[in-house]
């Protein structure tokens, strides 16, 4: 995990950790000179913070401060995940990882608190890790992220989640799963209806965007890099072939649905080449956030219960699509 940030709160971490906070025993107690009322990350064995280019501590400093600024109950939740694995190195590396999701996620959703996070803001957080859209937290501001890396990420931070709600700290398993079940056949067919009844509706971008969503199981960030150049006629001339990356940065085709080939036809007439397929209707490019707004109006649309589309993902239809391609 060397390609980790170890520097940068955003100016939100505070340099004393809020007071009231006990690290519990069995964990190495405060060094010299700490306040017994306010102890820190920084106490856990394996986590005392280097301050300068001479300190000999362990790991960054601006890591700890940002962890020791958070609330008591997410610091507390924080504290005990970090110690549930004996080892330096896994602490260090929960640490490192911890501390750059939250950097990003106070500058990207400011209002969302650490433990109010879903599995929507893990996809989006990736899904710009991939596209080298972080400009914080990471080493190198706007360069992609191997898919390993990010896959890494992902995998300690679903265990800081997994662990906050196996220990009460959310009522709910918000990042295992968003509550609606495995998607029927019954629910795919509705989508598909709502899928044509926003075309007709003149909600082209959506209806593509949600139709390639079903038909392919591409990320966010494939759909919205999709270009004339990935579009493949056939013999009769019509858009029949669509080419994606898939999550190893490989390129791969699928053949486009017969209500996507007019949609697609559209909205590529008016793209020079280069220019993305799906945008906003005001020219901006569209992201997660985004595709899930289409994919839950789509749903609607189709006639799929208003509460149970607006807790629909678009990670629920790539996982489905990726089964359903497995070899069998």
């Amino acid at each position: 995990m060397t390609d980790l940030p170890g520097s940068g709160t955003a100016g939100r971490a505070q340099s004393t950790p809020p007071a009231g906070r006990a690290l519990g025993s069995g964990d190495g107690g405060p060094g010299p000179g700490a306040s017994t009322a306010a102890p820190s990350i920084g106490q856990i064995a394996g986590l005392r913070p280097r301050r300068g280019p001479q300190d000999a501590g362990e790991v960054p400093g601006d890591d700890v401060d940002l962890l020791d600024s958070l609330d008591p109950l997410t610091w507390r939740t924080a504290a005990a995940w970090l110690r549930e694995r004996p080892s330096a190195a896994t602490r260090q590396v929960r640490l490192r990882v911890l501390a750059a999701f939250l950097r990003w996620l106070r500058e990207a959703e400011p209002s969302v608190e650490p433990l109010a996070v879903t599995g929507a803001h893990l996809d989006t957080y990736c899904d710009a890790a991939r596209a080298g859209a972080l400009t914080i937290g990471v080493r190198v501001p706007g360069k992609p992220l191997a898919s390993a890396t990010v896959n890494r990420r992902r995998g300690v931070l679903s265990s800081f989640y997994a662990f906050a709600w196996r220990s009460g700290a959310v009522r709910h398993d918000r990042v295992a799963g968003s509550g609606t079940g495995v998607l029927t056949r019954e629910d795919r067919r509705l989508l598909r209806r709502g899928v044509g009844r926003l075309a007709a509706g003149g909600r082209q971008a959506e209806a593509a965007a949600v139709a390639l969503l079903d038909a392919t199981g591409a990320a966010a960030g494939a759909l919205a890099e999709l270009t004339l150049q990935d579009l493949h006629p056939v013999a009769d001339g019509e858009c029949a072939i669509v080419t994606v990356h898939d999550s190893r940065g490989d390129i791969v085709a699928f053949p486009v649905p017969p209500p996507a080939r007019p949609l697609l036809e559209a909205l590529s007439s008016g793209r020079a080449a280069g220019e993305p397929l799906l945008r906003r209707e005001d020219g901006r490019p569209v992201d997660v956030e985004w595709l899930r707004d289409a994919l839950a109006e789509a749903a609607i649309a189709g006639g799929i219960p208003r509460q149970r589309a607006k807790l629909l993902h678009p990670y629920m239809l790539r996982a489905i699509t990726a089964a359903d391609r497995a070899p069998r």
